[in-house]
């Protein structure tokens, strides 16, 4: 998943000759999951995408990250992060990481270098602001409420018009839509609240020239610099069903019930040992003594992060939550709605709230920026 799809010129028949005007045959380039046995594009290259011509080992900037000791509720305000000149790539900042995931946050404002995350797929969600993002199989325009899901080591880089604002979700596998949403053969069902309607791909190659072009390369070992002979955008076409695309959250079709829905209704992708769930404007519980905000709950096997990007979150008023903070509620510790959250909600109609949630299912430790811009007072406001 997502599903076929074929861009540019290729040939009628895989792995046969397709050659140049100008008599030289095109470079075919297979990209895989899981070897040979999952899904995969075929990509036609002017050159060899093999060529490079120098490699260098890249230090990026130091961080630490420390277990949440003592155990406590966490509230991250991620607009007070320095929000100097920087690009989307190594201007991130992390926050929140365990050895399933790393999530970060970005204020971007100049094009990021080439990139190639070779350890996992990325799932970058647009908070504000608007990018294109150009990669080997073309450009994606991308705006506020996009999620955007780039495969392992396909090679990109992030132009922002005027400032961005990104969360960052670095996987260290495979990212895509709940297998329960989908069939056998990999098509949407009818249950599910997105389909292939709502998914969008590049649409044309973008065919770049150029030469001894760095591409900084994120691998298991650390961070490799490479130059390459030739750009890697010169791919004249591709198809196959593995490829960067964009889902919008206001695309995403709430379901709800007569009683309050627990979150897995909300599921939006899965990767490896986490979920990303998407809390959006909706009707709330119909039942006549119904109560639509969360109930005390205590997910024994996960820690829950949720950015809040958007309305009202109803459940967290008068918490000091606000556009771009981050809750984190691990496991170990219950948590539920604000004091006085439960009485207020009772008889409303509809929930004007917009918020990305990362449960995973390994703890997460805090990295050095998310201490510097915690809200200590949070753990203690149910005292209210």
């Amino acid at each position: 998943m997502p599903y076929y799809r074929s861009v540019g010129e290729i040939p009628r028949k895989r792995h046969t000759q397709f050659r140049r005007p100008d008599g030289g045959l095109y470079a075919e380039e297979l990209m895989g999951q899981e070897g040979f046995s999952s899904d995969s594009s075929l990509l036609y290259h002017r050159y060899a995408p093999t060529a490079i011509s120098s490699a260098e080992v890249h230090e990026p900037p130091a961080t630490s990250q420390s277990p949440n000791l003592p155990l406590k509720p966490r509230h991250l305000r991620t607009h007070k992060l320095d929000a100097g000149p920087g690009d989307a790539v190594l201007g991130r900042r992390p926050l929140l990481a365990n050895g399933d995931v790393r999530i970060g946050y970005v204020v971007a404002d100049r094009p990021s270098p080439l990139y190639r995350d070779a350890v996992g797929d990325e799932c970058l969600y647009v908070e504000d602001g608007a990018a294109t993002i150009e990669t080997t199989f073309g450009a994606l325009r991308v705006g506020a409420g996009d999620y955007v899901i780039i495969p392992t080591s396909v090679v990109h880089r992030i132009v922002p018009d005027g400032q961005v604002r990104m969360l960052t979700i670095e996987a260290t596998g495979h990212i895509g839509p709940p297998k329960r949403y989908l069939s056998v053969r990999g098509q949407f069902l009818e249950h599910s609240p997105y389909c292939e309607r709502d998914v969008r791909g590049p649409d044309e190659p973008l065919q770049t020239e150029g030469t001894d072009v760095e591409v900084y390369v994120k691998h298991r070992a650390g961070w490799t610099r490479h130059v390459y002979a030739h750009h890697p955008f010169d791919v004249v076409g591709w198809d196959g069903c593995l490829y960067p695309w964009a889902f919008s959250i206001h695309d995403f079709e709430p379901i709800t019930g007569r009683v309050h829905q627990p979150p897995p209704v909300h599921q939006t992708f899965e990767g490896p040992n986490f979920v990303v769930c998407s809390f959006v404007p909706r009707k709330v519980d119909y039942h006549p003594l119904a109560i639509p905000v969360p109930y005390n709950h205590h997910n024994v096997d996960s820690d829950e992060m949720m950015f809040y990007t958007g309305g009202n979150y109803e459940a967290r008023r008068g918490s000091g939550i606000e556009q771009g903070s981050i809750s984190l509620h691990p496991s170990g510790f219950t948590h539920g709605p604000q004091p006085g959250a439960v009485e207020r909600a009772i008889g409303a109609e509809a929930f004007d709230e917009l918020a990305v949630m990362v449960d995973t299912f390994r703890p997460l430790d805090l990295c050095d920026a998310a201490l510097a811009v915690e809200d200590t007072a949070y753990a203690w406001t149910w005292n209210r």
